[in-house]
């Protein structure tokens, strides 16, 4: 099997290690198979890929969610550049609401991270010029939008940039506790 599927701090976001191959020409990875991935538990019938750009290092994008009935899984993966990748837990009556999962992805590693619906998802750029791309599973509504503050106290998320870059609206979304449902 060419990926190897590893549970984080909550078990329901899953590190996903892709293994390729190397020649003189180059290199070669899968980053999907249907299959491989229902064998590990993770059923995600994807919809739409993403992309973004972030030309800054310390940018911080998050942490973003779409509400019911627009709720989306996604499977994140850095192709440039290296970012801290983070998951929190929003589902009303989880035993891990309001607990976070955290990666470093970046192109040297081909590692993704499995974000299943009802987490809000973010991620900081630890180097200028990052790429992320990443499937859904829902296609975008804006009117579904939604977001977690991003340094939320009750979080205890350690970013590991002190003053991020941040759009007005990442600086305005509520904290947990506030979260409108």
């Amino acid at each position: 099997m060419p990926f190897e599927f590893t549970p984080l701090t909550v078990p329901d976001v899953i590190l996903v290690r892709a293994r390729g191959t190397e020649d003189a020409r180059g290199s070669f990875m899968e980053t999907w198979r249907r299959a491989d991935f229902e064998r590990a538990g993770i059923r995600a019938d994807f919809r739409q890929d993403n992309q973004s750009r972030t030309s800054r290092r310390g940018t911080l994008r998050g942490l973003h969610f779409q509400r019911d009935p627009h709720a989306q899984a996604k499977l994140i993966r850095c192709t440039r550049g290296r970012v801290f990748d983070v998951a929190v837990d929003i589902r009303a009556g989880s035993p891990t609401f309001g607990r976070f999962a955290a990666a470093e992805l970046s192109e040297a590693e081909p590692a993704m991270v499995f974000v299943p619906r009802g987490f809000a998802h973010g991620y900081v750029a630890l180097t200028d010029g990052v790429e992320v791309v990443y499937k859904v599973d829902a296609d975008y509504a804006p009117q579904a939008e939604g977001g977690v503050l991003w340094n939320d106290p009750a979080l205890g998320i350690p970013w590991p940039v002190g003053d991020p870059v941040l759009s007005d609206r990442d600086r305005r979304w509520p904290a947990l506790k506030d979260l409108a449902r």
